[in-house]
């Protein structure tokens, strides 16, 4: 019966849902209100809040217990309070109460941009709530990533169903079906996965049906959908269906709203229930690109624009015949069509052209990432246009208002991502005049503007704009002083990513309207003094964000009386001075703060209580010490915190850590925190939980409960023990990243590693560990880095680690490790880039399975005992092969991997080697045998060290072809023959050694190397030339015949003839002409004895009584 009275009020249902657009309305407090108003109508009693009915105690409690999990950032639960003075739960926010039974009925906590839940969101806590009919938690954040219960189909009253933007994870529960008088059912928007089960065919009250943005959903749109006759909208666009669209789906006679997306096929018979949906006036298609090839569908879609009112094919490879096809006719004119969308599809501005012709009615058009050009000086004017998207779009030969006529109703303009350069918006004297009033929204960000024309083109535009967007483009110059002036209406205005230099004018300071201003990521200086000094005006300014610029100064305490301010970003530029209560006081909707790399000192008493709950709160590079900051201890709602840097030095007091559970993100690296990190039994819900602790002073065990965190750097700290973290009771398998180097972590490695298999990278150098490596390290599959590097770790590596497929970075030098290279490394850790065994006992010979190795691109086997032959099979490293387009320095730097190497005699630790350089070291073995040629093929070679080895035979010729060559040692081998002239042709190579070989002959003479000494070649008897100081037999005997090279020296030859000529003409010209004028001209001549005997009875007389003073100091 229900079900029946229901269907006679669809059609006012359906009236009110095209007006306001479902989706948006479903969700808004509008919806309950219409719904209370149904439900009244069908007679019944629909509750209202009582003064004399309380709660249920049942319900009450397991109210609190859905509490408990979560994290209240915004105060939303400030009244779910467990206290004497409001125990009733009914008068709680977002509870409603049955006023005869007292049994919760409504249930609505919705959240918003600025103000939602997150942590765990346990629906199972809910489960006493058996009365509820109406559930309201979208838009909040399960950072827990939780599957929806089985236990959700028991809510049997619930007729309303909202869990969309929540982070949901896994399958839609068959026993959803189970919610027999369900209406509404919004689960848009999270990490559901599977198949969407048919169990909701059973659902035959349901008017909405809301699955997009489920990416993971997969399988086909199951039959019993066209069980659902009282279905107005069903969306399941973005998701990853398949397969043919059911035909019952054209069973839904009252469906006004249709939007699906996936890899369906659109077989011939497949759209003739297009046909049967009458009532259809928004349809949907998304990610279709067969679509343009199907002529069938076209038709069947042509066949509904004449009754549609919003029609959105995007993602379908469309061309403009296709649209041609679509609009086939006058008799397709439609007057209802007010929406439409073709973005990124193939169409051209012919298309532009023909929705002229055909649709006058248009509201809002859409054609982002298309090829729409408009070059031509023809375009119409689309006289009930308001929203117009040409985004993504190459409008490079376009000019705005000379060949496009904005209609006066246009609101929004989208052209952001257009090649826009400045000729773009040059502007005509005759259609200055043709300025927009209505234009409220103007985005023309990421495009090549460079002038500040720009400025006086919008302001001659419009100056009616609310929201003006101009970042991520080339301006450079002041922003113009009157641009603030004649924009008065502006509400958000982006000028960030730009290269805009100058103060920050006044007059933007002056636009009382402003609500958001970024100006980030720019060149701007001066002090921002000028432009807050008026704050009384900016009081509508929520978000401020001046960050990444050159702004020098104080921050002056006029700041406080910004008190609508929510965000301000500060970050990255130079300012100073002290920040005390002052600055902060009224700031009371403060929820974002960010002075970090700035040179501010915080002087905040003791006692303060700051007035606001902050969520993001970045500090770092600021002085707040020596002691930690009390005041955090206040803030309940902390999500992201830097304070690194920040001269602390003292101990975390233990209230602090409590705090990691809302924490999301923390950074108290660079300071001198001392003490232990105490063992609590608290659970961290966020999966990608960031906690940054290195470079401090803490010290003892490293407790359990950090585990669950997804990434922590613990590292060069005072960590002794490791074992309570790994195999303690609370160790968890969340953690993706651990840096626990350069502590002071004694003993073997615990043998309990499985506890941690999503751990990809490790990193456990530079510590005092001992022992073998135990097995267990081979069950961290996902291992993508394993760092052993410089402890005192013996024995084989484990052989359990060829599980380790995914393992990129191996290093393991510097410890006592022994046996043969196990052949399993290159058989079965093909991914590796970086593989470090230096500095062990490895013995045995090179496995020719390294070869495997096609993406290596650092090996370092040197100081071990390896003997043997060098494999010929080095052309398998192609990742060497290849040149690097744009090769940077090497620097060193903190980056995501690092190991330790021998660069140009010196070791170093360098910081993600597998972006910077490419390099071979096996110095320091007992390899023997020839250098093999396939290091010629190696192109990409930054260093090759063979030094200290028993290596003989010629250097081959092909070393010449490495010519990214920097860094090249083979000293102290027995190489024979010649030093290949080859060699003088690697421009880049600044470390050489050969010495202490059997190399003879000349030392080529090349570019390269007639810059290195004596030591590059030193201690090969048979060597000669001008960097030994030593002629080669026949240099002065034998001359060199008339037009004939020696050696391939021609050039050479004439360059140090030519020199040596000149610098004996020089001589001459300059010894004769002095000596000649002395001896030819007589008063010159004259002079010039006279100094001679001056100078000459001067240093007679000084001798003599110099030797008189010597002779009375002798004789006393």
């Amino acid at each position: 019966m229900f079900c029946v009275v229901l269907l006679l009020l669809s059609e006012f249902i359906a009236y009110i849902a095209e007006i306001t657009y479902l989706e948006i309305v479903m969700g808004s407090h509008f919806l309950k209100i219409l719904f209370a108003v149904l439900v009244s109508l069908l007679g019944f009693n629909w509750p209202a809040q009582s003064s004399h009915v309380k709660c249920i105690e049942k319900e009450r409690q397991a109210l609190l217990n859905f509490k408990q999990g979560l994290i209240d950032h915004s105060s939303m639960l400030s009244t779910w309070r467990d206290d004497d003075s409001n125990k009733d739960c009914c008068n709680w926010r977002g509870i409603e109460c049955n006023n005869e039974t007292g049994h919760v009925q409504i249930l609505d906590l919705h959240g918003s941009n600025t103000h939602f839940l997150t942590g765990l969101i346990d629906l199972t806590s809910l489960i006493y709530l058996q009365n509820m009919e109406y559930l309201d938690l979208s838009s909040n954040y399960d950072s827990n990533k939780s599957k929806l219960p089985e236990h959700l189909g028991s809510f049997r009253s619930l007729r309303y169903l909202n869990l969309s933007y929540m982070n949901f994870d896994g399958e839609i529960p068959c026993e959803i079906g189970n919610l027999s008088k369900l209406e509404y059912l919004d689960l848009k928007v999270n990490s559901l996965q599977g198949p969407i089960p048919s169990q909701l065919g059973k659902l035959t009250c349901l008017r909405y049906l809301d699955l997009k943005g489920n990416y993971d959903l997969h399988g086909e749109i199951p039959y019993q959908i066209g069980n659902l006759s009282l279905l107005r909208y069903l969306d399941l666009g973005f998701t990853s269906l398949s397969k043919a669209i059911p035909f019952h789906v054209g069973n839904l006679p009252i469906l006004h709203t249709l939007r699906l997306a996936g890899s369906f096929d659109l077989m011939v018979n497949d759209a003739k229930w297009l046909s049967s949906l009458s009532s259809l006036t928004n349809f949907g298609l998304d990610s279709m690109p067969n679509l343009g090839s199907s002529g069938h569908w076209q038709q069947m879609i042509a066949e509904l624009i004449p009754n549609l009112r919003e029609l959105r094919l995007v993602r379908c490879s469309l061309s403009d015949h296709d649209i041609s096809s679509l609009f086939r006719s006058h008799s397709n004119l439609s007057t209802s069509l007010s929406i439409l969308d073709l973005s990124d599809n193939m169409l051209t501005s012919s298309t532009f052209q023909l929705l002229f012709n055909y649709s006058h009615n248009l509201q809002e058009l859409r054609l982002r990432g298309n090829n729409i050009d408009l070059s031509s000086p023809h375009y119409p004017n689309f006289p009930s246009l308001v929203v117009l998207d040409l985004a993504v779009n190459d409008l490079t030969s376009s000019i705005i208002l000379g060949n496009f006529n904005f209609s006066s109703t246009i609101q929004e303009l989208y052209l952001e991502e257009c090649s826009f350069t400045d000729k773009s918006f040059l502007v005509p004297s005759t259609f200055i005049k043709k300025s927009s009033s209505s234009l409220v929204t103007l985005d023309l960000s990421s495009n090549l503007l460079k002038s500040l024309a720009i400025f006086h083109w919008v302001s001659n535009f419009t100056t009616n704009l609310h929201t003006l967007s101009l970042d991520h483009n080339l301006l450079e110059g002041p922003i113009p002083d009157g641009f603030g002036k004649v924009m008065n209406s502006l509400e958000v205005l982006t000028l960030s990513s730009n290269k805009l230099q100058g103060e920050i004018p006044a007059s933007l300071g002056n636009i009382c309207t402003l609500q958001e201003l970024d100006i980030s990521s720019n060149n701007l200086s001066g002090k921002i003094y000028s432009f807050i000094q008026n704050s009384s005006i900016l009081s509508s300014l929520r978000r401020l964000d001046l960050s990444n610029n050159k702004l020098t100064g104080e921050i002056p305490k006029s700041i406080r009386l910004l008190y609508q301010l929510e965000s301000l970003h500060l970050e990255k530029n130079y300012l100073e001075g002290d920040i005390n209560e002052l600055h902060l006081t009224n700031l009371s909707k403060l929820m974002e703060l960010d002075l970090t790399d700035n040179s501010l000192s915080l002087k905040f008493a003791t006692s303060w209580i700051p007035s606001f709950q902050i969520f993001h709160l970045g500090l770092g590079s600021c002085k707040l010490g020596p002691s930690f900051p009390s005041w955090l201890q206040t803030q309940s709602q902390l999500s992201f915190l830097d304070i690194s840097d920040a001269e602390i030095d003292d101990f975390v007091p233990d209230w602090f850590w409590n705090k990691l559970q809302s924490i999301s993100e923390l950074n108290m690296s660079s300071n001198s925190l001392k003490g232990t990190i105490p063992n609590l039994p608290i659970k961290l819900t966020d999966v990608d939980r960031f906690i940054t602790l290195n470079s401090n002073q803490l010290e003892g065990k490293i407790p359990a409960f950090l585990s669950q965190a997804y990434m922590l750097d613990l590292s060069k700290n005072k960590i002794s023990d490791l074992n309570p973290f790994l195999c303690g009771k609370g160790a968890t398998t969340k953690i993706d990243t651990l840096d626990l180097s350069n502590n002071q972590i004694m003993g073997q490695l615990p043998d309990c590693w499985e506890h941690l298999i999503s751990l990809a990278y490790l990193d456990l150098s530079d510590n005092k560990l001992s022992g073998k490596i135990p097995q267990s390290l081979g069950t961290l599959v996902n291992l993508g880095a394993l760092a052993l590097r410089n402890n005192s770790l013996t024995g084989k590596l484990p052989f359990t680690l060829k599980n380790c497929t995914s393992l990129y970075i191996l290093d393991v030098g510097e410890n006592l490790l022994s046996g043969t290279i196990p052949s399993w490394i290159g058989k079965s850790l093909q991914q590796l880039e970086i593989l470090s065994l230096r500095v062990n006992r490895f013995f045995g010979s090179v496995p020719v399975h390294l070869c495997y190795l096609m993406q290596i691109h650092l090996l370092d086997l040197s100081r071990n005992h390896l003997s043997g032959k060098i494999p010929t099979c080095l052309r398998n490293f192609t990742a060497m092969m290849e040149r690097p387009v744009n090769r940077s320095e090497i620097v060193e730097g903190y980056y995501d991997s690092k190991v330790s190497l021998m660069w140009k005699g010196q070791e170093h630790v360098f910081f993600n080697p597998e972006y910077l350089l490419m390099s071979i070291d096996l110095s320091s073995n007992n390899l023997t045998g020839e250098i093999p040629t396939g290091f010629g093929y190696l192109l990409g070679l930054v260093s090759l060290n063979l030094s200290r080895n028993n290596l003989n035979g010629e250097i081959p010729d092909e070393i010449g072809n490495l010519n990214l060559l920097e860094f090249l040692d083979l000293s102290r081998n027995h190489f024979s023959g010649k030093i290949p002239s080859t060699l003088s042709k690697i421009d880049r190579l600044s470390v050489l050694d050969l010495s202490n070989n059997n190399l003879i002959g000349r030392i080529p003479r090349g570019r390269q190397l007639q810059t290195f000494d004596a030591s590059t070649f030193g201690g090969n008897l048979g060597l000669c030339g001008e960097q030994l100081n030593k002629s080669c037999p026949g240099d002065e005997t034998i001359a060199k015949p008339q037009g004939l090279a020696i050696d391939g020296e021609d050039d050479n030859s004439i360059f140090y003839g030519a020199l040596y000529m000149s610098l004996g003409f020089g001589f001459f010209t300059g010894f004769w002409c002095l000596l000649g004028t002395i001896l030819l001209w007589q008063p010159w001549r004259i002079t010039y004895m006279r100094f001679l005997n001056r100078l000459t009875d001067y240093i007679l007389v000084t001798m003599e009584v110099n030797m008189g003073k010597c002779y009375r100091w002798l004789t006393g």
